[in-house]
């Protein structure tokens, strides 16, 4: 945070009256926490940090060990626009800190800039561009639909239509720029895709993205939703993300002379994110119902390979297209809109670099719709699967030393323990699933 930053803000706030800025910071889970200052703190706030009690944070400090300081990061002020003009209100994410000033371990915005300083180290800033996906329901207490469309379908004019258009709108306000946004597979369901930049502006991004979704859907009436998989039988909702590296020379992803025109550099990250997505897969996919999604059938890429124009693969490599080598990059599939983006970013830029550091092989292309191999030729080929469930993924994420050194191990072990309660506490449910199989006939 630089100086001009400071006073930008700081003469902001007064010329345009706001008289509350709210200080925002994210849970290990991914949940969006704030607490706002007057006006009159701002100066020393950007001094001293704002202390807080960290101990009802999930994922935070013990109660005996529960102050916390908030520093407000300067370029990320923005005026939110559905807060009124009189007496308005702005925003900073904020990095959390000890009261000596020591950045702490478990916030998560810190485990992304730590990744991040290795890439930097090595010469490379990450870029990411994430395609989230989400439902529109009448409400929060089931999932009526509002339109029946499918894939691109121009529906006639209707509050869906409305709803993405008001969003894109206030996204730009808030000076996050919008590359698509258009209906989904599934009835109501849509995707809005944000213009790639940095990994940690991008995190600060989708992290805005969905409070203002479901902000404008609260204002009009309805309920949007993250959830990975809400309606069965229809596709759930994924995050695929867009990722490169860039050095002092361009992308770093691209080779005029190799045949899919991919550098060493990216092959070997391709191969990372491979080797390690079952390892990350608790953090990517961190609900039970996240698991869900991640079947067979329903496009979700559930299968550890990787191809050009086989959407069937867990990792896609867009085509290339010539005068376009700057857009070159990789699209890992299975991550859904539900993940914390701090720590999904983290953990797929930590397993990139490791396939770098390793110098892993990429394997050779999948080129048939892997969807419909049986799993004697799914071995034969070497094609790996994802975690089916919740239980698998946990197993995969205790047994990996790389997920304890890309997070640190206090965010790994609080990740640990809490997926192993939800994991604990979900197989003793009885669902309305089993009543209806079982209950009449046993």
């Amino acid at each position: 945070m630089t100086e001009f930053d400071k006073d930008y803000v700081l003469k902001t706030v007064e010329e345009r009256g706001i008289r509350f800025i709210r200080f925002w910071f994210t849970d290990v889970l991914g949940f969006l926490k704030s607490f706002a200052i007057s006006d009159t703190e701002l100066e020393t706030a950007f001094e001293e940090g704002m202390g807080f009690d960290g101990s009802s944070i999930e994922g935070f400090t013990r109660i005996q060990e529960s102050d916390m300081v908030a520093f407000p990061d300067a370029s990320t002020f923005q005026v939110l626009p559905w807060r009124p003009d009189e007496g308005g209100v702005a925003r900073m994410f904020c990095d959390v800190t000890s009261p000596d000033g020591t950045p702490f371990d478990g916030d998560p915005r810190y485990a992304l800039k730590r990744m991040l300083a290795r890439a930097s180290a090595r010469g490379y800033t990450y870029y990411v561009g994430p395609e989230l996906e989400y439902f529109y329901f009448a409400d929060s207490c089931g999932c009526e639909v509002l339109d029946q469309g499918g894939y691109f379908d121009l529906t006639p004019l209707d509050v869906a239509s409305d709803l993405r258009r008001e969003t894109v709108l206030t996204l730009e306000k808030l000076g996050i720029p919008v590359e698509y946004s258009h209906h989904e597979v599934a009835p109501s369901q849509h995707e809005i895709d944000l213009r790639y930049t940095d990994g940690l502006s991008m995190a600060d991004n989708v992290m805005t993205y969905r409070l203002t979704v479901k902000e404008i859907a609260y204002q009009n009436g309805v309920y949007a939703t993250f959830m990975p998989k809400p309606i069965h039988g229809e596709n759930g909702s994924g995050m695929h993300v867009h990722q490169s590296l860039f050095d002092a020379d361009g992308n770093a992803f691209f080779d005029a002379d190799d045949e899919y025109h991919l550098s060493a550099v990216a092959k070997s990250y391709i191969a990372g994110l491979l080797k390690y997505s079952p390892e990350f897969c608790l953090i990517t996919n961190q609900w039970v119902n996240s698991y869900k999604r991640l079947v067979p059938g329903y496009e979700a890429p559930v299968y550890i390979t990787w191809a050009r124009q086989n959407r069937s693969a867990q990792v896609r490599v867009p085509m290339y297209k010539p005068g376009k080598e700057q857009a070159t990059r990789v699209e890992l599939r299975s991550p859904d809109p539900a993940a914390n983006p701090y720590l999904a970013f983290a953990v797929m830029l930590g397993a990139g670099l490791k396939g770098i550091d390793e110098g892993l092989e990429l394997t050779p292309e999948a080129t048939n719709n892997i969807f419909e191999m049986s799993d004697a030729e799914l071995e034969d080929a070497g094609i790996g699967v994802l975690p089916g469930s919740l239980g698998e993924a946990i197993k995969a994420f205790e047994a990996s030393d790389a997920m304890r050194e890309i997070l640190g191990d206090h965010i790994y072990e609080y990740v640990l323990a809490n997926k192993n309660a939800e994991w604990a506490e979900y197989r003793s449910q009885v669902n309305a699933w089993e009543l209806e199989s079982y209950l009449s006939v046993l």
